[in-house]
C-alpha cells in the first residue's frame, strides 16, 4: 500500500505540474510511444509472415495437380505462367483457359476471365493505366475486366494477373489444373541463417529498449528541484525515489497509449509504404497477443526500475540535489563486467555446424550483454574524455564546460546510436563472412548474352521466325537460337534396357558455331556433337546418332498413352555428318547430340520441340530488357525469359538481408527521433541559462555552434565505442560460425550515418534554440 500510495502521488505530480509539467510528460510520452510503436510492429512480424504464407498456399495449385497428371473435366483449367519483369519489378501471373463450364477460380477472383480479358491486382492496374506502364501494356494487351481481391495477393503492391486465352493446349506446354490450395512444407533455416536472424532481432530491438529507458528520464533538472522541495516538507529518501518512479510510470503509461495510437494510425498507411519492393496489408500487421501483453507490462515496469536505479546515484536533500555522489568519478570495473560476460557466454557456446541444432538463447544473451555493456561504458568514456579538454574557441568552450558539468543526459541520448551502430557493424561483418556461402557461381557468360528464352510452342519455321523477331528488336546485337527436341534409336528394347536417346538441335550456322567447335558450316550440314571430356557420354550419343541410320522423332505421350502430338516420324542421319566437340553456350552449359541446319531438317516435321534463344543486347539502349520481353510475349505469351547472371544468391539469405534492411531503416529513424527529442528536452531545461547568455551579448551563431559541439562530442565518442565493440562482437560471432573475417572496414558507412545524424539533429533543434534565446526567458514566478 505504501508503494501504491507513493507511486500514485508521483502520478498526481506528473499530471498536475502545469504547462511545464505537461510539456515534460508529453516529451516522455512521445519518446516512449515511438519505442512502443516499433515494438508492436516487431511483435506483428510473425502474424504478417504467417498470413502471407497462408495466402501464398491458398493460391497455389492443389497437390493432385502437382503430383499426378490430371484428367480433363468440366472444372479443370489449362494454364501457363506469364511471369515477367518490368524495370526491375517482378510481374507474376498466368494465362488460363477453361476446359468446361464451371472452371475453378483462384482466390480473389469472382469470375473466370474470357479470352482477351484479364483480372489484375490494383497495383498492376494502376501501373498499366499510367504513362510509366506503356511498354508493359504492349506485353499484356488484355482488357482489364476485374480486380484481384486481397485474398489472392501477398501484398498491396504486388503486380499480379490472370489472363484468359483460347489458344492454350497441353501439346504447347500448358499445365492442367484441378484446384487451388497447396500446403507446402516449410524449408527450415540453416544454422548460419538462424544465427543471423538472432543477431538481427537483438541489434534492432536493443536500441529500442535503451531509447525507452532514456525517454522516462526526461526532465531531470526540474524534477530534481521538485523532489528537493518534497524533502523539505518531510519525505524520506525512499519515498522520494518512489514518487520519482511514479512520475516516470505516468509518462510510460501515456507512452503506451501514444504508441498504440502511432501504431494504429501508421498501420492504416502501411499498405501505401513500399520499401525494397515489399509492402503489407494493414490487417496483417497485428501483434501476437502475448507479445503485446509483454510490451504493456514491460514498458511501465522498466520505467519504474530504471528510475529507482538512477536515483541511487542521486542525493536528494532539502536544499538541492547532488548527482554522482559515489566518489565523483564514475567507476569503471563494474561496467566492464557485462561485455566481458557476454563474450564469455558466446565463447562457451561453441562453434555452430551444419549438423547440430542451434540453441538461440545463449547466442542472444551473449549479444545482448555485449551491446548493453557498451551502453554502460559510454558515460564513463564521455566523462573521461571531456574532463581532459580545455580551452579552444568560445562555442567549443561552452559545449565542453556544459558536458563537464553534466554529461549524463548527452550520454543517454547517444547510447541508442552506440548500440545500433555496434550491432550493425557486427552484422555487416557476419554477412560479409558468410555471404560467399550463399552465393552460387552460375558459370553463365554475361558478355556473350544477357537473356535466355525458351518456349514449347513450335509451329512452322518457329526457329527462324523467333530469331528474326529478336534480331529486329531494338537494342539486340546478337541472337543464338535453336529448335530443340529429343530423338531415340528406333527398335524394340527390353524392360530392363534403356532406350538410347539424345538431343536434336536445329539452327543456322552462326548459332551452331556458338554451341560447338565447328570450323566450317554450310546450309544442309549435320553434326554429331560429343561432350568435351566425357568418353562414356560420347559413346551414349553414338548409340543413337548412327551415321547413315535413322533416328525416331518421338511424340510426347500423355494420359494412358494418348499421344499429344503428331505420330512418330523417322529421319535418316546423313552418312557424311561430321563429329565435333561441344562448346559452352552463354548459359555455361554444353549441348551435345545431333545439331543440324534448317536446310537438313524442317522444324515443322518435329512432333514436339521447344524454341531456345540466348540474346546479347546493347546495355546503352534505355529499356532494352523491356523490348526483349515484349518481343518474347508477342511471339509466344508463354515464352519464358530469364536474365543471365554470373552469381545467384540464395533466396532465404536474400530474404534475411531484406528483413535487416527494413528493420535497420526503422531503427535509424527511431534513433534520430530519440536524439532530437532529447536535444529539445535539454534545450528547454536550459531556457534561463540561454536567456542569461543572450542578455550578456552572446551571439546566436556562437550558441548554435555550441549546440552542435555538444551533440557531436558524445556521438563521436559513442561511434568510436560502437566501432571497437562492433568489430569485437563481429569477430567473435564470425569465429562462432567457423568463418574468417573478410572485411574490417565495413564500419565506414555506419560512421557516415552517425555524422549525418549529428547534422540533422542540430538543424532540427535550431528553431527552438532561436526561440529560447530571448531575454524575457529570465522572467520567473
Amino acid at each position: 500500500m505504501t508503494w501504491l500510495r507513493d507511486l500514485g502521488l508521483g502520478i498526481r505530480f506528473a499530471a498536475g505540474g502545469g504547462r511545464e509539467g505537461w510539456a515534460r510528460t508529453a516529451l516522455t510520452a512521445i519518446g516512449v510511444g515511438l519505442g512502443v510503436a516499433l515494438l508492436l510492429t516487431a511483435s506483428s512480424v510473425p502474424h504478417l509472415l504467417e498470413q502471407r504464407s497462408v495466402r501464398n498456399q491458398e493460391r497455389g495449385e492443389v497437390s493432385t495437380s502437382r503430383d499426378v497428371e490430371v484428367a480433363k473435366s468440366d472444372s479443370t483449367v489449362l494454364r501457363v505462367s506469364g511471369e515477367t519483369e518490368y524495370r526491375g519489378l517482378t510481374v507474376e501471373g498466368y494465362l488460363m483457359r477453361a476446359e468446361g463450364s464451371t472452371p475453378v477460380l483462384p482466390p480473389g477472383v469472382k469470375a473466370f476471365p474470357a479470352p482477351g480479358e484479364m483480372a489484375a491486382s490494383p497495383a498492376l492496374r494502376e501501373l498499366l493505366d499510367s504513362p510509366e506502364g506503356a511498354l508493359l501494356k504492349e506485353r499484356l494487351p488484355y482488357r482489364i475486366t476485374a480486380t484481384i481481391g486481397d485474398a489472392g495477393l501477398l501484398s498491396p503492391g504486388e503486380l499480379y494477373f490472370y489472363a484468359g486465352s483460347d489458344s492454350l493446349t497441353p501439346a504447347a506446354g500448358a499445365h492442367r489444373l484441378a484446384g487451388y490450395g497447396y500446403k507446402t512444407p516449410e524449408e527450415p533455416l540453416t544454422p548460419v541463417l538462424i544465427v543471423l536472424v538472432i543477431m538481427i532481432c537483438v541489434v534492432l530491438l536493443a536500441p529500442v529498449a535503451i531509447f525507452i529507458a532514456t525517454a522516462v528520464r526526461f526532465g531531470g533538472d526540474r524534477r530534481d528541484r521538485r523532489l528537493a522541495a518534497l524533502r523539505l516538507v518531510g519525505t524520506d529518501i525512499r519515498m522520494t525515489r518512489r514518487i520519482a518512479a511514479g512520475e516516470a510510470l505516468f509518462g510510460s503509461l501515456l507512452g503506451l497509449l501514444v504508441g498504440l495510437v502511432f501504431f494504429l494510425v501508421g498501420r492504416r498507411f502501411i499498405g501505401h509504404l513500399e520499401l525494397w519492393n515489399h509492402s503489407a496489408f494493414p490487417s496483417d500487421l497485428t501483434p501476437a497477443l502475448w507479445l503485446a501483453a509483454l510490451v504493456a507490462v514491460a514498458v511501465p515496469l522498466s520505467a519504474v526500475l530504471v528510475t529507482l536505479v538512477a536515483m541511487r546515484s542521486v542525493a536528494v536533500e532539502p536544499l538541492g540535489v547532488m548527482r554522482n555522489t559515489r566518489g565523483g568519478r564514475r567507476r569503471l570495473w563494474w561496467r566492464l563486467l557485462m561485455p566481458v560476460a557476454g563474450l564469455a557466454v558466446l565463447g562457451t557456446t561453441g562453434k555452430v555446424d551444419e549438423f547440430s541444432p542451434v540453441n538461440p538463447y545463449p547466442i542472444a544473451a551473449g549479444a545482448v550483454l555485449v551491446l548493453f555493456g557498451l551502453a554502460l561504458l559510454l558515460p564513463w568514456l564521455v566523462d573521461a574524455c571531456v574532463n581532459r579538454l580545455h580551452g579552444g574557441p568560445l562555442p567549443w568552450h561552452l559545449a565542453v564546460r556544459r558536458l563537464q558539468l553534466n554529461s549524463g543526459a548527452a550520454s543517454r541520448a547517444v547510447s541508442g546510436i552506440t548500440v545500433a551502430v555496434a550491432g550493425a557493424v557486427a552484422l555487416q561483418m557476419l554477412f560479409a563472412a558468410v555471404g560467399d556461402e550463399f552465393d552460387k557461381v552460375t558459370g553463365q557468360d554475361t558478355s556473350r548474352a544477357q537473356f535466355h528464352t525458351f518456349s514449347e510452342k513450335v509451329g512452322g519455321d518457329a526457329a527462324a521466325h523467333t530469331i528474326e523477331e529478336f534480331r529486329s528488336t531494338k537494342g539486340v546485337e546478337k541472337v543464338i537460337g535453336v529448335v530443340e527436341t529429343y530423338v531415340t534409336r528406333p527398335g524394340t528394347f527390353g524392360d530392363d534396357e534403356v532406350t538410347p536417346t539424345t538431343s536434336l538441335s536445329i539452327g543456322d550456322c552462326a548459332t551452331l558455331k556458338e554451341l560447338a567447335r565447328i570450323t566450317s558450316c554450310a546450309e544442309g550440314d549435320v553434326f554429331v556433337v560429343h561432350p568435351s571430356d566425357d568418353k562414356e557420354l560420347s559413346d551414349w550419343v553414338d548409340e543413337t546418332a548412327r551415321k547413315g541410320k535413322p533416328v525416331e522423332l518421338n511424340p510426347v505421350y500423355g494420359i494412358e498413352g494418348e499421344a499429344k502430338g503428331k505420330e512418330s516420324v523417322h529421319w535418316i542421319l546423313p552418312a557424311d555428318a561430321r563429329t565435333v566437340t561441344a562448346a559452352k553456350d552463354p548459359m555455361g552449359e554444353e549441348r551435345w547430340g545431333i545439331m543440324a541446319t534448317v536446310g537438313a531438317i524442317d522444324p515443322r516435321t518435329l512432333p514436339s520441340a521447344q524454341t531456345i534463344a540466348q540474346i546479347k543486347v546493347d546495355g546503352g539502349v534505355k529499356d532494352v530488357a523491356e523490348y526483349v520481353r515484349n518481343t518474347a510475349a508477342r511471339i509466344d505469351p508463354g515464352m519464358r525469359v530469364a536474365t543471365l547472371t554470373s552469381v545467384a544468391r540464395d533466396r532465404q539469405y536474400a530474404s534475411v538481408q531484406t528483413g535487416l534492411a527494413l528493420g535497420a531503416a526503422a531503427t535509424l529513424m527511431l534513433i534520430a527521433a530519440s536524439m532530437l527529442i532529447s536535444q529539445l528536452e535539454q534545450l528547454r531545461e536550459r531556457k534561463r541559462l540561454l536567456s542569461v547568455l543572450v542578455a550578456f551579448g552572446t551571439k546566436r551563431v556562437t550558441l548554435g555552434w555550441s549546440v552542435l559541439w555538444q551533440t557531436a562530442l558524445p556521438v563521436v565518442i559513442g561511434l568510436l565505442v560502437a566501432i571497437v565493440g562492433g568489430l569485437g562482437l563481429g569477430a567473435v560471432m564470425t569465429w562462432l560460425l567457423g568463418k574468417t573475417v573478410t572485411q574490417w572496414w565495413l564500419f565506414l558507412p555506419m560512421a557516415g550515418a552517425g555524422g549525418a545524424l549529428i547534422v540533422a539533429v542540430t538543424l532540427l533543434s535550431l528553431p527552438l534554440l532561436w526561440r529560447l534565446m530571448r531575454p524575457d526567458g529570465l522572467r520567473t514566478e
